[in-house]
């Protein structure tokens, strides 16, 4: 399920890094032709390359530590839909499946007979 996390979440910060760079874009030749509201576009396209490369980071966790890549994950996804909205439609689900797999594949057994062989001793 870890490996899950890391390729799911690979492909969200990507798809993210897309949108945000899309965002960047919109906001840019929004500017250009002074449309009003243009600089919160490009703002909030800025923040969410920035989230998407904060999900990278929660991927590349997933295998080492799977609880914290699964909230930081789970942070980067939430804060990517918030700030560019509807160009998050692919990104936002696959961070949110990555947390998940990243969370439920922990290796719990293991921490437990881990912990029962240092108590012994």
């Amino acid at each position: 399920m870890r490996t899950g996390a890391l390729v799911l979440g690979i492909i969200a910060g990507l798809a993210g890094l897309v949108s945000a760079v899309f965002a960047l874009f919109v906001g840019s030749l929004g500017g250009a032709f002074d449309a009003k509201g243009a600089e919160t576009v490009v703002g909030v396209g800025w923040s969410a390359l920035v989230f998407s490369l904060l999900g990278l980071v929660g991927a590349a966790l997933s295998l080492a530590k799977p609880v914290l890549a699964a909230v930081i994950m789970l942070i980067a996804g939430v804060a990517v839909l918030i700030s560019i909205y509807l160009f998050a439609v692919i990104a936002t689900p696959l961070f949110l499946i990555a947390a998940l797999l990243a969370f439920l594949g922990r290796n719990t057994r293991q921490e437990e007979i881990t912990v029962q062989t240092r108590s012994r001793t």
